[in-house]
């Protein structure tokens, strides 16, 4: 299902199992397997889920590992191994830190891995916050936003239709210099995340969507004010695809205590709650639900899907 900025709301999910932190990660995901990874993203393909998300840690440092975990895969990895298993939901990076890898490097992966779906892939891309990992790796932690910027400009250009792209920046610079696969796309779509100052001016002049991180329903008008008032001004007439990360979720009455955030209720009574969203500007919602076993989950995701996204756009 493409995701607009003129059609009904979409809806897509980050995936469970993949990253495993302490503040989202339910129970049972500890000791699930690539099996039930591939079951959910079967579930999101069949039932019209817009897209599946995966993140992007190298490593974490034992002083954040209690939590953050360190059960984090790789994205390029599982988007790819979830591609080959799933047909028309696209796959995304959310969000993958580009600035820890070569803009070049990370063109060749995700131009093959969007080759090899068939054009579904969406980048995603965030600064990062993690410095140990900056460090390891030889990337500049503390001037992250500027390495951000940079690469993001180099990898729309390695990312185009042209098996010799060229770029010309402070850090990085390339041409002459052949990548085939090209995207199946054409162009691969980039969102930007954040909820920063920075991230929001960044993906108002550089992104093809916005991925707000943690933003509440009461301060996203203003944000999304700020994110068009700042894209007009940088002269930028193409829409942007703005997003939001939605409360939890259970559909119907649990049994059980899904914790005082989570919305809850009949399918129509979550759809209201929900079309607020498209009120304040967002074209896509990113939605977790509450479980305790991968068969409830693929069970909330069903009932959403026919029951509750029937009544998102009305």
């Amino acid at each position: 299902m493409p995701i607009t900025t003129t059609g009904p709301l979409s809806y897509g999910m980050q995936l469970p199992i993949q990253s495993q932190s302490a503040i989202f990660a339910e129970g049972w995901e500890a000791a699930a397997t690539p099996a039930d990874l591939a079951e959910i993203a079967r579930t999101a393909d069949r039932t019209g889920f817009a897209y599946l998300a995966s993140c992007d840690h190298v490593a974490i440092p034992r002083r954040l590992a209690d939590a953050m975990g360190t059960v984090w895969y790789d994205p390029v990895a599982t988007l790819a191994f979830l591609a080959g298993i799933t047909e028309r939901v696209l796959l995304m990076s959310h969000v993958a830190v580009v600035g820890l890898r070569h803009p070049l490097v990370t063109a060749k992966q995700y131009a093959t891995l969007d080759h090899l779906c068939g054009g579904r892939l969406i980048l995603g891309v965030g600064a990062g916050h993690v410095p140990e990992e900056f460090r390891v790796l030889g990337a500049d932690f503390e001037g992250r936003g500027g390495l951000l910027d940079e690469t993001v400009d180099a990898l729309r250009a390695a990312l185009g239709p042209e098996e010799y792209p060229e770029f010309a920046g402070e850090r990085y610079a390339f041409s002459g210099l052949g990548q085939l696969p090209r995207p199946a796309q054409g162009r691969v779509p980039v969102w930007v995340g954040g909820s920063s100052p920075a991230a929001v001016r960044r993906a108002a002049v550089r992104g093809d969507g916005w991925l707000p991180q943690g933003d509440p329903r009461d301060r996203l008008p203003a944000q999304i004010a700020r994110l068009k008032e700042l894209r007009e001004a940088a002269g930028i007439d193409e829409p942007i695809v703005v997003g939001a990360i939605t409360e939890p979720l259970y559909v119907g009455d649990p049994a059980w205590s899904v914790g005082r955030r989570t919305l809850t209720g009949s399918p129509q009574a979550l759809a209201e709650s929900l079309r607020a969203y498209a009120a304040m500007g967002v074209h896509q919602i990113q939605v977790r639900f509450r479980s305790r076993s991968r068969d409830e989950l693929t069970d909330q995701m069903a009932a959403f899907a026919a029951e509750v996204a029937p009544h998102l756009d009305r």
